[in-house]
Formats: C-alpha cells, structure tokens, sequence
C-alpha cells in the first residue's frame, strides 16, 4: 500500500483550516470542527480535532478534508465499486484460493 504525505496547508488568508464529518451513520455527521491534525496513524489517514475540549480523530475518508473522490463523482451513482477497491479485492480471493503454506498436515474432517 502506498502512504503519501497529505497536504493539509493552511488557506492563503491565514484562516485555521476546518471540515465536515460527512459519514452518513456517525453522530457528528453534518458539523463543522477546526482541523488540528492530518496524519497516518494505524495504518490509516486520520484527522484530529478538538471536541467539547478534547482531542478526537476520525478516519480521513468520514471527512470532506479531501476533494471528493473523482470515480464517485463521474460516476454519478452508477458505479458501486472503484476500480482499485476491486483490483484489492481480487488480489485477497486469490488469496484464499491459493493453497496453504503453513507446513502442517492437511486435516480431512
């Protein structure tokens, strides 16, 4: 997987940076925080703010800090799958078909 270094600059103007939890089925759907942090962690993007005083984080893509992803929007709906979501998902059921190299006796039940 690739990480790259997100670019969360801060406007021109000097204005703190700030974004919408836009996850359809997460409480905080809908309002706006100021944008502490923008990093990886877990092995995923995660972006930090403050909520009622306290650091919170949320995964990246639950977030409008980035453009709307171009396959979604020329998609208009139509499309169910990405095509990298489906290429990753190729490559783990060959996976599962490939046989077991862990060096133990196959079990017949």
């Amino acid at each position: 997987m690739h990480w790259r270094e997100l670019s969360i600059a801060p406007p021109a103007s000097g204005e703190p940076q700030t974004f919408r939890v836009t996850h359809p089925f997460h409480p905080l759907r809908g309002l706006t925080f100021q944008l502490v942090d923008c990093r990886q962690t877990w092995g995923e993007d995660r972006v930090y703010f403050h909520d009622s005083g306290q650091l919170a984080r949320l995964p990246l893509q639950w977030t409008d800090v980035l453009p709307d992803d171009l396959t979604v929007v020329m998609g208009a709906g139509r499309a169910h799958f990405r095509y990298d979501d489906l290429c990753r998902l190729a490559d783990l059921l060959a996976g599962l078909d490939a046989p077991s190299s862990g060096g133990g006796a196959d079990c017949e039940c």
